[in-house]
């Protein structure tokens, strides 16, 4: 929680049960579960009340799929999926692993205070697959909702096209390159990516972001309105391993000194476009635009909103960047043809930060 904090995330969200169907609580409905092993402790219960300490908001995860549990019928997906399906099936019944999920969901959303947020996943609906009506996502999202009011949703109960069926769209491990739509309505929306190739720990697993690609991912999340959850995956000792620590750490330091790049700030106001290989958020409370470069041009940077632009600085130290018109008419050949009506005037050499920012305050 300590680290999470420091790395400058504002919620986590802990997968309580993935689809292997190991619980990481002490439900009373199963013996699949955290308190039954050497361990022996309720890690949702540690997990919760540390986040909560340090002043994050918590979510949980819940896999909808359970491949453990034995009335869970074997469908597409599962790994019993190329045995013979009548007769793995055999004498399973939906219906009770129904009840067994209900009653889990009812565990989580009583017995751990307030959650901010529900991470159910995932339907896949179909001949051979499973969606709403196998799991009674209507009537799972209705319980949700009377016991945690406050709660959102994510949008993988298969109620897309209910009202209020979901809460915010989760696009998985690519950059989105525009608003998500539903039906043509934009909603919140949050992509969830690793800092690996692996979701859980692995330690062979090699392909390893770098603290300037996520860094570069988290503001280009932000240029399209989103949030950005990335997962950490906790070795057998529960301890983050040292490639992990460090970029959390990176992002922390990226984050102290340009966090106003990222809070409160969206997509950039109709009419204003980032230039190429630039990305752009922006902050409407204060009006403020935040240029990033994750491709640092060197000596200046051309806009085409100049004329919007009453002053400009440096975000990580507050120095003044001066706006450049146009001298010389092979510049303003240059810029004709960019759609250029000014430059912003840069260090030929980038600045010691991961990814520099400007800050541009609005006329």
């Amino acid at each position: 929680a300590r680290a999470a904090k420091a790395a400058g995330m504002k919620y986590a969200v802990l997968t309580t049960k993935h689809h292997e169907g190991f619980c990481l609580w002490d439900s009373k409905f199963t013996d699949y579960k955290s308190t039954n092993t050497p361990f022996g402790r309720d890690i949702v219960r540690e997990f919760v009340d540390a986040f909560r300490a340090e002043g994050l908001k918590v979510g949980l995860y819940f896999s909808l799929i359970d491949w453990h549990h034995p009335d869970f019928l074997v469908d597409m997906n599962h790994p019993l999926r190329d045995q013979d399906r009548a007769k793995v099936n055999a004498g399973r019944d939906m219906q009770r692993y129904r009840t067994y999920m209900m009653n889990q969901i009812r565990e989580l959303m009583t017995d751990y205070g307030k959650i901010d947020i529900g991470w159910f996943d995932y339907s896949y609906p179909g001949e051979d697959g499973k969606g709403r009506d196998d799991w009674d996502s209507a009537a799972i999202l209705s319980l949700v909702r009377k016991l945690q009011p406050g709660i959102i949703v994510d949008n993988r109960l298969d109620l897309k096209d209910v009202p209020g069926g979901m809460d915010f769209i989760t696009p998985e491990q690519y950059k989105v390159t525009a608003w998500p739509k539903w039906n043509g309505k934009r909603y919140p929306w949050e992509t969830c990516q690793t800092f690996s190739g692996s979701w859980g720990y692995n330690r062979d697993e090699m392909t390893w972001k770098s603290p300037h690609q996520l860094v570069e991912l988290l503001a280009h999340t932000v240029s399209h309105g989103g949030n950005l959850i990335l997962n950490v995956g906790p070795t057998g000792r529960g301890q983050f391993d040292n490639r992990a620590e460090a970029r959390l750490e990176a992002m922390g330091r990226w984050l102290a000194l340009h966090a106003r790049a990222i809070y409160g700030c969206t997509e950039p106001p109709t009419g204003i476009v980032a230039p190429g290989g630039t990305l752009l958020t922006y902050n409407p409370e204060l009006r403020r635009l935040y240029l990033c470069l994750p491709n640092y041009p060197m000596g200046r940077q051309g806009i085409a909103f100049a004329d919007r632009v009453a002053y400009a600085q440096f975000l990580h130290d507050a120095s003044e960047i001066r706006i450049s018109d146009f001298c010389g008419e092979l510049q303003k050949d240059t810029a004709d043809e960019s759609g250029y009506n000014g430059f912003l005037v840069l260090p030929v050499v980038k600045p010691d930060v991961e990814m520099p920012v400007v800050e541009m305050y609005l006329k």
